[in-house]
């Protein structure tokens, strides 16, 4: 079994191949390319009988390398690291870290294979096998891979991993669930939380309970609520990451129905603007009301003096 240790500090059990599972998938795997290299060389010679020996020497390195390199290299890559024969083994090829490998991985494990599997007939690969823990030949050493065994003996995946939990305990761990104060777990150990339980069906059964037993005591420590009696570790991982996610949705789905009411709000008040300015528009104009000026006032005839006498002229 081999610690990978992923970027979140995450110990993975995976198993290593040994050396022979891997000789096993190797050969099914150079039977193929063999067979195809036979066969398309065959057909060729039948389409193409009058080549000569420059060409005939061409045409052969040309397909060797395309079926004893360039397709094995290729067929890596897009597998994610299966090949036919390992496929047939359940192996899978993966990085240190324990992560899918890439182009440049299977570049460097297809080229220093052709050397150390097919020109030197196996022998360097099979002395680093044996002298290495974890069985690596040298095109895994120089690539910074692995092949692990993805179906362990006797588990079957994360269903096996996970072993059945009293309903009764599930609806009891609910209840606990809701009041958790989850806000001290930090995130590297939710992620680590959520990384083990993506792989639990690639563990084996006594590291996968290992693993989940030291992840729910450091949950429960953040928490400050230990794991209920009888709950499998994993499983109340589980249901915690489950609550979380929970927490997550109902706030985000309150976060976007406020976003919605608010919206609404903003729109109705626009229409509600808009309709105030056409109103306003298409209302009928009255015309101002003209005042007519006021009639001049004659002046008031001057006064007569009135005499001491009292005696008035006739007018």
């Amino acid at each position: 079994m081999s610690d990978l240790v992923t970027g979140e500090a995450v110990v993975l059990g995976l198993r290593t191949a040994k050396l022979p599972s891997r000789g096993l998938a190797v050969t099914l795997d150079l039977a193929v390319q063999v067979v195809g290299l036979v066969v398309t060389t065959l057909v060729l010679s039948l389409l193409a009988p009058d080549l000569d020996g420059a060409a005939v020497a061409a045409v052969t390195i040309g397909l060797t390398v395309l079926f004893l390199v360039a397709l094995p290299i290729m067929i890596e890559t897009l597998s994610r690291g299966r090949s036919l024969g390992k496929a047939a083994l359940g192996l899978r090829v993966v990085r240190s870290d324990g992560g899918p490998v890439r182009f440049r991985h299977s570049l460097v494990r297809g080229l220093v294979g052709f050397l150390e599997i097919i020109v030197l007939f196996g022998v360097p690969a099979v002395i680093c096998s044996v002298v290495s823990s974890e069985g690596k030949r040298l095109g895994d050493v120089f690539a910074g891979t692995l092949v692990v065994r993805e179906r362990v003996p006797g588990g079957g995946g994360a269903a096996a991993a996970l072993p059945p939990v009293n309903p009764q305990l599930l609806q009891a761990i609910g209840g606990e669930l809701v009041a958790l104060d989850l806000s001290a777990v930090p995130e590297p150990l939710w992620l680590a939380v959520r990384q083990f339980l993506g792989r639990i069906g690639e563990l084996d059964q006594a590291a996968a309970h290992r693993m989940s037993a030291r992840l729910a005591d450091d949950l429960a420590a953040r928490t400050g609520h230990p794991v209920p009696y009888g709950v499998h570790p994993a499983a109340y991982l589980g249901a915690v990451l489950t609550e979380r996610q929970r927490r997550e949705w109902s706030r985000a789905q309150g976060h976007a129905f406020q976003q919605r009411a608010r919206s609404q709000q903003q729109a109705q008040s626009y229409h509600q603007a808009q309709g105030q300015r056409q109103a306003q528009h298409y209302a009928p104009q009255q015309a101002p009301v003209q005042q007519q000026p006021l009639p001049a006032t004659p002046p008031a005839p001057p006064s007569t003096p009135a005499s001491g006498t009292g005696f008035a002229p006739p007018a």
